[in-house]
C-alpha cells in the first residue's frame, strides 16, 4: 500500500494498511485516531527528497502532531523540527530529535522556555519582535550562552487562506514589518549575546497557490542581499511551511511545483534552506474512527450522533473545516442527508453536514485527514477523555498514546479543605 493511499478498502471494507478498521475499533475502542506508520515515513522522505538540490533541512512543524510517536518516526528519518513551546521542545527530545535541529517559533517565548532552549543548544531562535530579542539577549546573556537568531519578518503577502491560519499579513501578530526588519537586524548584531544566523518566514497554512510563496520569497531574498551588502551575512533562510492537503475540492500546490520555484529563486545562493512542513506531512496520515450512536431523523435534519466529538475534532467548528466521511463498511441502501454529530452540549458540535449516507445505529465512521491539527487541538470539554492514538504498521497496530480514564481527568485537582 502506498503513502498515498494509506487507507483503502480492501474486500468492501476500510483498512489501514494491511489492517482492517473493524478489528482496530473492537480491539481499542471508538473514538480513536489511527495513523499510518507507511505514510508518515513516505511523505517526509518524498518532501526531503524533492530538495535534494539544494543544501537544505526539513524540520516538521510539530503542532500538526505532537504524538510521540509520529515525532520519533520523523527523529529515525534525522528530521529536524520546529516548535511553538517547550512542552514541544520537550516532545522532540522524549522522542530523541535531535535539538541542534530545531528551530524555536512563536510570537510569546517566556525567559523559562529561552532557557531551556539554550541549554539544549537548538539550532536557531525564530524571533518575532524587538521586545523579545531583548529579553532573549539578557537571558542568553545570564547564563553566558550565545542564542542563534533569525528574525521571522512579516512580507504582507495575503496567502489565500482562512483568516485565522494566515500569519504573514501586516495586521497579524505574527514577525516583525518587512520594512522594519534591517533596523532590527542591525541592532542584533551589536548585541554580544546574540549570534545572527537567519531569517524566517511563515504566511500561514492550507495554502492551495504558488503566487503568495513566491511572493514572499522573493521579498525575503530582496531583503536578505540588502543586510549582506551592509555586512550582515545569513547563513540559512527559513520559508516556513503551510502547503495545503485535499478536505474536498481544493487542488494542492504539487510539491515538484513548489521544489521547482524554490530552486530556481535559490540558484547559485549559499544560504541553507529550512522548511516547515506540518500538514503535508501528516494530514492525510490520519483518520478518526468513530461508531454511530444513535440516529434521528427530524423534520428539516437528521442527526447521526457519534461518539466522536468537536473535543476530539474542533476544525469543523471552528474553521467550518471539511473533512470525507466514509463508511468502514458501505452500505447499499438507498442514503440519505445526515449532520454528523457529537455527544458535546453544544450546538456547534458537528463534524459533518448534510453528508449523503446509508447508515444504521453502530456502524463504524472513518473522519479522513485527521492527521494534522485533529488530536493536537482536542480538549477535555465536557469531561470528555481524550481518543487513544494508533499507528498501524503493515499487519500491526501500535497505541501511542491510550485513551484517558475520567479519572485522570480530576487527579490535577482539589477539594475545598
Amino acid at each position: 500500500m502506498s503513502a498515498a493511499a494509506p487507507f483503502a478498502y480492501v474486500n468492501g471494507e476500510l483498512h489501514a494498511e494491511r489492517v482492517p478498521l473493524s478489528s482496530v475499533a473492537a480491539q481499542f475502542g471508538t473514538p480513536c485516531f489511527v495513523y499510518s506508520r507507511e505514510a508518515l515515513g513516505g511523505a517526509w522522505r518524498e518532501f526531503d527528497a524533492a530538495f535534494a538540490a539544494l543544501p537544505h533541512l526539513v524540520c516538521y512543524a510539530v503542532k500538526a502532531n505532537a504524538n510521540l510517536g509520529v515525532l520519533d518516526i520523523f527523529a529515525r528519518l534525522r528530521s529536524g523540527f520546529d516548535i511553538v513551546s517547550g512542552g514541544e521542545l520537550a516532545r522532540v527530545v522524549a522522542a530523541g530529535g535531535d535539538p541542534r535541529k530545531v528551530v524555536f517559533s512563536g510570537v510569546g517565548k517566556t525567559a523559562a522556555e529561552m532557557e531551556t532552549a539554550l541549554a539544549a543548544d537548538i539550532l536557531c531562535f525564530n524571533v518575532e519582535s524587538a521586545a523579545e530579542l531583548a529579553l532573549l539577549a539578557a537571558v542568553a546573556h545570564r547564563m553566558r550562552r550565545i542564542a542563534p537568531v533569525s528574525l521571522r519578518v512579516n512580507p504582507d503577502v495575503d496567502p489565500g487562506t482562512h483568516p485565522y491560519i494566515a500569519t504573514g499579513l501586516r495586521e497579524s501578530k505574527f514577525g516583525i514589518d518587512i520594512e522594519d526588519a534591517p533596523a532590527l537586524y542591525r541592532h542584533a548584531a551589536t548585541l554580544p549575546s546574540i549570534a545572527v544566523r537567519g531569517v524566517d518566514l511563515h504566511i500561514g497554512s492550507q495554502i492551495t497557490e504558488l503566487a503568495p510563496y513566491r511572493q514572499a520569497v522573493e521579498k525575503m531574498l530582496s531583503l536578505v542581499d540588502a543586510l549582506a551588502a551592509s555586512g550582515i551575512a545569513l547563513t540559512h533562510i527559513d520559508v516556513g511551511g503551510g502547503l495545503g492537503i485535499r478536505y474536498r475540492d481544493e487542488t494542492p500546490v504539487p510539491l515538484a511545483e513548489y521544489a521547482a520555484m524554490l530552486a530556481q529563486l535559490f540558484r547559485g545562493r549559499r544560504e541553507m534552506l529550512l522548511l516547515e512542513p506540518g500538514r503535508r506531512l501528516t494530514g492525510d496520515a490520519g483518520v478518526l474512527l468513530t461508531r454511530v450512536l444513535y440516529l434521528k431523523t427530524g423534520h428539516s435534519k437528521s442527526f447521526a450522533i457519534v461518539d466522536a466529538a468537536m473535543n476530539d475534532l474542533i476544525r469543523p467548528s471552528l474553521y467550518d473545516a471539511w473533512h470525507a466521511v466514509d463508511p468502514v463498511h458501505p452500505r447499499s441502501t438507498e442514503p440519505r442527508r445526515w449532520d454528523i454529530v457529537g455527544p458535546v452540549c453544544e450546538s456547534g458540535d458537528f463534524l459533518a453536514l448534510d453528508r449523503p449516507l446509508a447508515l444504521h445505529e453502530d456502524d463504524l465512521l472513518a473522519i479522513r485527514a485527521t492527521g494534522a491539527y485533529a488530536m493536537t487541538m482536542s480538549s477535555n470539554y465536557n469531561a470528555r477523555p481524550r481518543a487513544c492514538e494508533l499507528i498501524v504498521d503493515g499487519e500491526r497496530t501500535h497505541v501511542v498514546r491510550r485513551r484517558e480514564r475520567i479519572d485522570e481527568l480530576f487527579k490535577p485537582e482539589s477539594r475545598l479543605p
